[in-house]
């Protein structure tokens, strides 16, 4: 399959993916052969890598030309005829270490490859700082007082507002607007996200529902990445913080005051209202709300769709709404369904199973 937009940079023979994945080879007699990409199973040639990580998947070797893949201890016993197996823990991770080698440059926003540099068609304030090796794409704006990194791309028609902060080797979607922000290195902010408008917060009575100003800030550590339309407020008075490492999804909102731990995962279209706190290592599923004040301790799991009003213990898995224990959660919906088709405790005396 032909791909106009990624081509890969180099090629690798089998001793160093060997090497850079820490991989072991089902056998030691191999051909040491060039791998020239990378390709899903189904459609993988003898020149290509790919990887297999549950039994389902191979059937898929009967109708491909797959010669080399990685796979885990227990699959590589059942592999057959002449294709090497290399062995590793996570078969996905190692072949995402080669993808990444073959397409280095596929990481990061979508940029317009129109400019090095600042393009003349960029506007900079006089006043910001732009170290080197940045590259300002046409109709962004920089604004007074603003940094950015070393290392850093900023894509078309993005606004990066005054006194906003960027690290080094960060990169920052078409159309991003930066407010209020301190941005730390190696972030990845993809086309569309807002960060750093107001919150909303009003006070309320009979004369109807007055603004309250928003004063704080974003600060987003390093090596955060955040999908394309999110949006991310500042704090009312203290500030909305993202851990380091934390992967965010498109579509999500994300309140003011909100603060939210190291190397968690939130999926799309999840919202998070005000002064919400996420440990260290949360997974929210798509879909998710989780109510203003609460907190969600460590390494905890929200099932997708799931409304979260109260704390969450560390560790937990929840699900359902209101959110509760996932045991709790599928035991009712057990209990919903056998109420509604008559099952168990509420079969009816004669009545038939369905």
């Amino acid at each position: 399959m032909e791909n106009k937009f990624f081509s890969p940079t180099s090629s690798l023979t089998v001793s160093q993916i060997i090497q850079l994945t820490n991989s072991t080879p089902s056998t030691s007699d191999f051909d040491d052969v060039k791998i020239m990409d990378v390709a899903p199973i189904s459609r993988a040639k003898a020149d290509e890598i790919s990887f297999i990580s549950s039994r389902k998947s191979l059937e898929l070797l009967e109708n491909s030309e797959v010669k080399v893949l990685f796979c885990n201890k227990a699959l590589a016993s059942r592999i057959t005829g002449d294709i090497l197996a290399l062995i590793v823990p996570n078969p996905q991770k190692a072949f995402a270490q080669i993808l990444n080698h073959f397409y280095p440059t596929a990481a990061g926003a979508a940029s317009t490859g129109t400019a090095t540099g600042v393009s003349e068609n960029a506007h900079v304030d006089g006043s910001a700082t732009v170290e080197d090796n940045v590259i300002i794409e046409p109709g962004a704006v920089i604004g007074a007082n603003a940094n950015i990194g070393e290392g850093t791309l900023i894509c078309a028609n993005a606004v990066i507002g005054k006194g906003v902060q960027i690290g080094r080797n960060c990169s920052i979607g078409a159309h991003v607007s930066i407010s209020n922000a301190l941005i730390g290195n190696e972030v990845t902010i993809h086309s569309g996200v807002r960060i750093g408008q107001e919150g909303f917060g009003y006070v309320s009575d009979q004369d109807g529902h007055h603004k309250i100003h928003q004063i704080g800030r974003v600060i987003i550590q390093d090596s955060v990445d955040i999908g394309a339309n999110t949006t991310i407020d500042r704090g009312a008075m203290d500030d909305t913080v993202i851990g380091e490492g934390t992967k965010i999804d498109n579509l999500v909102q994300i309140a003011h005051n909100v603060r939210i731990g190291r190397h968690c995962v939130i999926v799309s279209q999840v919202g998070i209202a005000g002064s919400a706190e996420l440990g260290d290592f949360v997974l929210v599923g798509g879909d998710a709300g989780i109510v203003g004040h609460v907190k969600v301790g460590d390494r905890a799991q929200i099932a997708a769709t799931s409304a979260v009003a109260t704390d969450v213990p560390e560790g937990a898995r929840w699900g359902g709404i209101p959110a509760r224990p996932m045991t709790a959660f599928l035991r009712d919906v057990a209990d919903i369904n056998a109420r509604a088709f008559g099952r168990g405790k509420y079969k009816k005396e004669g009545q038939k199973d369905e």
